[in-house]
């Protein structure tokens, strides 16, 4: 399993930025059951599909003006080349949309060592009109994701550029570590994993405004002084500014077989530097996640 694992684990990014949970989540819970004897990956095509659901949708480290209980699907494939496509379904359960986005996207995986991984990537977000959730500003993501392995430590850089609307610049950090059962839980196929993390994220939050723009009548200004002035370009320059944006801590715990996985994650997000349109407090996120391998 270590070859596909390791495939997955590059292609499906650390950083879970887009909401709680997306397409990227895999690469905190995938089996990682390795053999003994070698450190060696070998590429294999491979394809997974999977479900979601989340109790909040966040973008970024900040959420919406209520919370957005979500669930998507993904398909991702990978060749043997190293190159991968995915494509992701999300329906906001208290929006009026079918579908409220369609993702798809594409990248590139590589290996420099065997503790050093990455992959670039870029994705395309296409939304319905009537959407809600705060991602909606952005419609293109141009990925950079490295990540080195310390064996008591996985530590992860992610740059990300965001572009459509609006455009931002992003700069996720991920500390994790990965350590899994060595018996089975109802025969000698299945284990449990765990891979806590810690994340930071900084950035420039420039869809926040043209979110505000977007959706009037949304906030209640009489309330927050801050929300009829962040809507105005002059204001527009305390968004464009580069700077801490959120802190989280996330507990995943899997049920692992040899083609698929349930998981359950558990994340505490502290925002910082909010703005005050959005009034964004301290919350917890759920989710709970199914994928299968075939390969």
């Amino acid at each position: 399993m270590k070859y596909v694992c390791t495939l997955f684990l590059c292609t499906i990014f650390i950083s879970v930025h887009v909401y709680a949970t997306d397409y990227r989540v895999f690469a905190d819970s995938l089996p990682k059951k390795t053999t003994a004897d070698t450190d060696t990956v070998t590429r294999k095509q491979s394809l997974s599909i999977g479900v979601s659901f989340g109790s909040d949708a966040q973008f970024f480290g900040r959420t919406g003006t209520q919370k957005y209980p979500f669930m998507n699907a993904d398909i991702i494939y990978n060749a043997k080349s190293g190159f991968f496509v995915y494509g992701s379904l999300y329906k906001v359960f208290t929006s009026i949309p079918a579908i409220d986005e369609t993702d798809v996207g594409g990248g590139y995986l590589y290996r420099l060592s065997p503790k050093f991984t990455g992959n670039i990537s870029y994705t395309r977000f296409i939304f319905n009109r009537d959407a809600l959730i705060i991602k909606s500003a952005s419609s293109n993501d141009i990925n950079f994701n490295n990540s080195y392995d310390w064996k008591f430590l996985k530590t992860g850089m992610v740059l990300d550029y965001l572009f459509g609307q609006s455009s931002d610049f992003f700069v996720t950090i991920n500390n994790s570590k990965y350590f899994e059962t060595s018996f089975g839980i109802f025969d000698d196929k299945d284990y449990l994993s765990f891979n806590p993390g810690f994340t930071i994220i900084l950035g420039t939050q420039n869809f926040v405004q043209k979110y505000s723009i977007n959706h009037p009548g949304k906030f209640d200004k009489d309330d927050d002084p801050y929300a009829g002035a962040l809507a105005y370009p002059q204001f527009a320059g305390y968004n464009s500014e580069f700077k801490m944006l959120n802190y989280s801590l996330k507990i995943p715990i899997a049920y692992n077989r040899p083609h698929y996985t349930f998981e359950f994650a558990y994340k505490y997000s502290i925002p910082v530097n909010v703005e005050g349109i959005l009034k964004n407090r301290r919350e917890s996120f759920y989710n709970l996640t199914f994928y299968y391998l075939f390969y």
